[in-house]
């Protein structure tokens, strides 16, 4: 699946009612309330990099992967742009490489939901367990089942802003666990409009994500060698109900585990 190739141009455009700064905020506490102060920290699925350079800013020295290089190149941008020293690398959640381990590893707004085979996120918690200090933090969010399953599933969200406009049709296959979602987008394409009449080119993407339950993530974290620690609902902080569409999950490395 190629995910977030031409709409990595207007992503942020469409994400600018996303919470970043507060979210940021709240995993920083946490990290804090860990002990964990500073050091490298792993923006793993950092997209853009909005979150890597909000860590940035709080003085940890980030590392951020994602598989999309259209993504990172608006991400080295920003760095460009902040002059912040984070290294990027392109890869796949799957089997991502680091140079050594770290103090924390990040993962916001549903990107292990990417992650649509239960055994393949064991395996991607197993190397986060792996490339985590000794005792080190795993803060991570993810879309329930419930949220696709009563909130976004078979539903059509649109949005205008003028210059870019999409639809957003989903469909969740609720026995598999899977939410389809197909993206048309206009941009508008200021080079060949004429005569004061827009012109807009149109892109399609399809994106696929699995819902989860908390007690298969927790099961996978824990097949995966690492320690749950808690959970909490990302919306009320408070502990998670069967209603929360948005959970964030900390866990604890505790020893390598060696891939079956």
């Amino acid at each position: 699946m190629e995910a977030y190739t031409s709409f990595a141009s207007v992503y942020d455009t469409f994400m600018d009612n996303v919470p970043y700064a507060s979210w940021a905020d709240y995993i920083h506490s946490l990290l804090c309330r860990y002990g964990i102060k500073d050091g490298i920290l792993l923006d793993l699925g950092c997209g853009t990099g909005t979150m890597t350079e909000i860590m940035a800013g709080y003085g940890y020295d980030m590392i951020g992967v994602d598989y999309s290089a259209e993504m990172l190149e608006i991400a080295m941008e920003k760095r460009a742009r902040s002059g912040y020293d984070i290294l990027y690398l392109q890869q796949d959640m799957r089997e991502f490489e680091l140079y050594g381990t770290v103090k924390a590893v990040v993962s916001v707004c549903d990107s292990v939901n990417y992650i649509t085979d239960p055994d393949e996120l064991a395996e991607v918690f197993r190397l986060i367990n792996n490339y985590l200090d000794p005792g080190g933090i795993f803060l991570f969010d993810f879309n329930t089942d419930y949220k696709y399953r009563h909130v976004m599933g078979d539903c059509t969200i649109a949005e205008d802003r003028g210059e870019c406009s999409f639809i957003w049709d989903n469909c969740y296959y609720g026995e598999e666990k899977i939410n389809e979602y197909d993206l048309t987008f206009f941009v508008l394409d200021s080079q060949h409009s004429e005569d004061g009449i827009p012109r807009y080119r149109k892109f399609c993407e399809t994106h696929y994500q699995r819902g989860y339950t908390l007690d298969e993530i927790r099961e996978l974290l824990e097949r995966s060698g690492l320690i749950f620690e808690t959970a909490y609902d990302m919306d009320t902080k408070e502990a998670p109900s069967n209603v929360s569409e948005r959970i964030l999950v900390a866990a604890r490395e505790h020893g390598k585990c060696i891939s079956q």
